[in-house]
C-alpha cells in the first residue's frame, strides 16, 4: 500500500483490490493490505407460522441435510402428550410444514439429533407408558412427510433433562440425561442407528451427583462431545465435561465449571469457524443477563475465556445455532424481564472472547421451549418456541436471516477514486479526499457507511462516519 500526500493533509491511497473495485464505493482494507469493497447481508425476520396448533412441550429441531428440511420433535400436550414430529422447509424468511406424525402416545424430556451417516432423525424421550424409561426411535423423512421405526429402550429407568448431539467421527449419536433410576446421575449413552433401527452401548456415568439441564455438541476439531449440565452436587454450578466416543461406550475426563453459581441450563453450540465451542446461559449471579463464554477443548479436557454479557436483561430459557454462512452464532432467548418477549441475539466470536448484536423480538409475549437450528441449505436459522401468551397458545416458527458485514469500526479507509480489477493496483481517496464519483447526495450532510456499503445519513452497525457532503456528486472523505 503507498500513501501519497503529507500526514495531515489529504491523501491518496494506492493499493491492489482483492475482488472488482468500482470507482467511488466505500473501501476496507483487509487483513493482507489489499482494498475491497464492503459485502454483507441485511438482519431479517419472517413472521411466526404455526406448527402445532396445540400447546407444544419439549420441543427439539434439527436440519436434515440429506432432505434439506428442519424437523421438529415435541410434545403435543393435547393430543394425550404424543411424541409428535413435524417436516418444515424453508423458503426465503418463511417456513411451511407438512402433516404431524406421532412415534408414541406420551413423550417427555424430548431432544433430536440428526445423523447424517445413515440420514436419519433420531429422537430421545422418557416413554410416560413404560415407567418413563429413556427411548429412542429412528425417523426417516421423505419429502414433507416423517416416518418412524421401532422404539427402542436405553435406560430401563426414569430419565429426566435430556439432550443428544451426533458424533460425526464415529458416526454414533450421543444422548446425555438425568438418570432418576440412579439417584439422579449425569448418565451417557451411545447410539448406533442401522435402516430405521437403533442400537446402544452401555450407559456411563459422568456425573456422580444429581444432575439437572444437560446440553451436549460435537467437537468437530477435536472430535470430541462436549456436556454440559447443572451439578446439584456442586451448588448447582454450570458444569461442563469433555467426552471420547469409542466403539459404542464413552468415557470422560475431569468436569470443569464455567459458571460458579446456579446454571439453570445452558444453550450450548460449537462455531466450526473458530473451533470453539460457545455457551449461552442466563447468569443467576448477574441478574438473570443472558451471558456467553467460549470453551476451547484439548485433549480430554476443556478451558474457558471470560464470560461476556449479550442480552442485558433477566433472561430464561435459551437455546442457540451456528450460522456457518455468516461464522456467527445465533441465540434464542426468552426474556422475562422487561419486555417478556422472545428475542435473538447474535454473536461473534473472536478467539476466547464473545461480541453480540442488538436484540431483534421474534414473538412479543411469554416464550417457552425455545429451540433454535441452522438450515445450511436456505442459509437461515429456524426459531420454534411455544407461547402461552399466543392466539391461541400454539407451537410455532419464524425464520431468521442474520445480518453480516465485512465492515468494522476500523478498516474502512476511504472511497475508491479509481475502479479496478481483481489484483490490479486502484487508487483510494483517504482522509480529506475530495470523492466526486458520488450521486443524489445532500451539501452539509454527513454521511455513514452502511454494512452493506452504501452510504446512508443514518449511522449503521457498527457506526463508521464515511464523510460530509459539499455537492450532490461530492464527499469530503472522513471529513
Amino acid at each position: 500500500m503507498r500513501i501519497i500526500g503529507n500526514a495531515g493533509k489529504a491523501r491518496e491511497v494506492q493499493a491492489v483490490a482483492s475482488g472488482v473495485l468500482p470507482s467511488g464505493v466505500p473501501v476496507v482494507v483487509n487483513a493482507d493490505g489489499t482494498v475491497s469493497t464492503i459485502t454483507g447481508q441485511s438482519e431479517d425476520l419472517g413472521s411466526s407460522v404455526v406448527f402445532e396448533a396445540a400447546r407444544a412441550r419439549y420441543i427439539s429441531s434439527v436440519f436434515d441435510s440429506n432432505s434439506n428440511k428442519v424437523v421438529i420433535v415435541y410434545q403435543d400436550q393435547d393430543n394425550t402428550s404424543a411424541g409428535t414430529a413435524i417436516v418444515g422447509t424453508v423458503s426465503g424468511t418463511s417456513i411451511s410444514f407438512g402433516s404431524p406424525a406421532t412415534f408414541t402416545g406420551d413423550a417427555s424430556y424430548i431432544s433430536a439429533a440428526f445423523d447424517s451417516n445413515s440420514n436419519k432423525v433420531v429422537a430421545f424421550y422418557g416413554d410416560a407408558n413404560n415407567s418413563g424409561y429413556g427411548t429412542a426411535i429412528v425417523g426417516t423423512v421423505s419429502g414433507t412427510s416423517i416416518s418412524f421405526g421401532t422404539a427402542v429402550v436405553f435406560q430401563s429407568g426414569g430419565i429426566n433433562s435430556t439432550s443428544s448431539t451426533f458424533d460425526s467421527a464415529n458416526n454414533k449419536v450421543v444422548a446425555a440425561y438425568r438418570n432418576d433410576g440412579a439417584s439422579a446421575r449425569g448418565t451417557a449413552v451411545v447410539g448406533t442407528v442401522s435402516g430405521t433401527s437403533i442400537s446402544f452401548g452401555s450407559s456411563v456415568q459422568f456425573n456422580t451427583a444429581a444432575t439437572n439441564y444437560t446440553s451436549s455438541v460435537f467437537d468437530s476439531n477435536s472430535n470430541k462431545i462436549v456436556i454440559t449440565y447443572s451439578d446439584a452436587g456442586n451448588s448447582s454450578y454450570g458444569t461442563a465435561i469433555v467426552g471420547t466416543v469409542s466403539g459404542t461406550s464413552i468415557s470422560f475426563g475431569t468436569s470443569v465449571v464455567f459458571n460458579a453459581a446456579s446454571t439453570e441450563g445452558a444453550a450450548l453450540v460449537f462455531d466450526s469457524n473458530a473451533n470453539k465451542v460457545v455457551m449461552g446461559y442466563p447468569n443467576t449471579s448477574n441478574s438473570y443477563y443472558a451471558t456467553a463464554i467460549v470453551g476451547t477443548v484439548s485433549g480430554t479436557s476443556i478451558s474457558f475465556g471470560s464470560p461476556s454479557v449479550i442480552f442485558e436483561d433477566s433472561s430464561d430459557k435459551m437455546s442457540g445455532a451456528f450460522d456457518s454462512s455468516t461464522s456467527q452464532v445465533v441465540f434464542a432467548i426468552y426474556d422475562n424481564g422487561s419486555s417478556t418477549s422472545g428475542v435473538v441475539v447474535v454473536a461473534k466470536i473472536s478467539g476466547s472472547s464473545v461480541s453480540a448484536s442488538s436484540p431483534t423480538t421474534f414473538f412479543t409475549g411469554r416464550v417457552n421451549y425455545p429451540s433454535a437450528v441452522y438450515d445450511s441449505n436456505a442459509e437461515k436459522t429456524v426459531i420454534s418456541y411455544y407461547t402461552e401468551d399466543g392466539s391461541p397458545a400454539y407451537g410455532y416458527s419464524a425464520v431468521f436471516q442474520a445480518g453480516s458485514t465485512t465492515l468494522t469500526s476500523d478498516n474502512y479507509i476511504g472511497t475508491a477514486a479509481t475502479g479496478a480489477p481483481d489484483g490490479k493496483a486502484a487508487k483510494i481517496n483517504a482522509k480529506g479526499f475530495i470523492d466526486d464519483n458520488q450521486t443524489g447526495l445532500t451539501p452539509g450532510q454527513s454521511y455513514y457507511v452502511q454494512t452493506d456499503g452504501t452510504l446512508s445519513t443514518t449511522a449503521g452497525d457498527p457506526s463508521v462516519f464515511a464523510g460530509t457532503a459539499v455537492a450532490a456528486t461530492k464527499l469530503i472523505v472522513k471529513g
